[in-house]
């Protein structure tokens, strides 16, 4: 394939198409002088822009406006059918699909049950997913949140337990799921994809350098370096879970809820019984730390042992911030999951005063802003960039 001239007239058009469809897709609907005095076209040449993406489905009239006397304007905006995407996230119990145009805007939702935990056919899954969730024929782009992560290097799931994912340990995972599904397919780790929502839509927003700590049943992290997610060599960048930590157990095999390492010292089970060895009553970990967080701000008798639990708490997850700390110097650190999502403003202040007495650099810690399933909110991110990018780009000369 030859490659386009820099300055011929082909680039040119491609390069102003897509100035014009990224303008619709940011403003909304616009009239032809509109378009032009933001691309810095000519009358002519806007118009023949608006008749070239026209012709392409990629934009439609959507009515005329009125203003100044004379003629109307008519309003143009981006075609929502221009392309569809996908973003699922995948659980033990379950999986949750969301379906969006290449405007963004949600079209259908859908939640498969998988109980049992049963193996089964992968792309079966995600197609049942998909149509549950009301997908055209066509889809651009489907990406998948995992609680583990692909090695590049052999196209397996890592970092993951069978019982957290049946039967997505296979070979090349992401090219059976594309091509059953007949469409482009990315596997991403869930809480990357976390970090991806957080950056676009959060407490990340604004921040080129930033570490996300997910603190659940589970643990595990995402490291935002430069503006961009760092993934690792292996896809295991930010799988805390495994990192050596006083006093419990060395890491001897993979899975983020093993009882080893940080896992063993803060994960939900951990949490738990630590509460309660402070006399704070709660059937899971997270129902444990609101009332945790109630009575040590209540004022009774027990309010200072419950205090003394949330330290010890944010005394050992302090302990795996400091070690990435250290070593990354983040401008900030995010903090999601069930545990501190339960604690709240109580809790965040405690782990960012145990982390500041372990560390040179001090960080602040801020709380999650992502509201919904912020898995979903990532993978859709990710999949509308990449189509958006291909739409957009795809007028560009051969």
């Amino acid at each position: 394939m030859t490659q386009p001239t820099p300055g011929t007239p082909g680039l040119l058009r491609a390069i102003n198409d897509r100035a014009a469809l990224q303008a619709l897709l940011e403003r909304g609907p616009l009239t032809r002088p509109e378009i032009g005095a933001i691309t810095g076209l000519s009358k002519p040449t806007a118009s023949q822009l608006l008749a070239r993406l026209r012709g392409a489905g990629l934009v439609v009239l959507n009515g005329v406006r009125e203003g100044r006397p004379g003629r109307a304007a008519e309003v143009y905006r981006l075609n929502p059918a221009a392309a569809y995407v996908a973003a699922l996230d995948v659980t033990p119990a379950h999986i949750d699909a969301r379906v969006a145009d290449i405007t963004g805007t949600v079209v259908g939702e859908y939640r498969l049950p998988t109980p049992g935990r049963s193996a089964g056919n992968v792309v079966d899954k995600v197609r049942a997913a998909l149509e549950g969730a009301r997908a055209p024929a066509g889809l651009r782009r489907v990406v998948i949140g995992v609680p583990g992560a692909v090695d590049p290097g052999t196209g397996r799931l890592g970092y993951a337990t069978g019982g957290s994912t049946p039967g997505w340990h296979i070979p090349d995972l992401v090219a059976t799921l594309g091509g059953g599904l007949g469409v482009q397919v990315a596997v991403e780790n869930d809480v990357n994809l976390v970090a991806q929502a957080e950056k676009a839509h959060g407490a990340g927003r604004g921040h080129r350098d930033f570490v996300l700590l997910r603190a659940d049943e589970g643990l595990g992290s995402a490291l935002v370096l430069g503006g961009r997610l760092h993934r690792g060599a292996t896809g295991g960048a930010g799988e805390i879970g495994c990192l050596p930590a006083p006093g419990a157990p060395v890491a001897r095999e993979p899975g983020h809820l093993a009882a080893h390492g940080y896992q063993a010292l803060t994960g939900g089970a951990a949490v738990l019984r630590i509460l309660r060895s402070y006399g704070v009553r709660g059937a899971t970990f997270a129902q444990a730390v609101r009332n945790a967080v109630r009575v040590s701000e209540g004022g009774g008798k027990h309010a200072g042992d419950a205090r003394a639990g949330l330290r010890d708490v944010a005394a050992r997850l302090a302990v795996g911030l400091a070690s990435i700390t250290s070593v990354v110097d983040p401008e900030l650190i995010v903090l999601t999951g069930g545990t501190p999502l339960a604690g709240g403003e109580t809790l965040r202040e405690l782990v960012e005063r145990e982390l500041h007495a372990l560390t040179v650099p001090r960080p602040p810690l801020l709380l999650s802003a992502v509201e919904g399933n912020p898995v979903l909110t990532g993978a859709l991110d990710l999949a509308l960039a990449a189509a958006r990018d291909e739409v957009f780009g795809s007028s560009l000369p051969a």
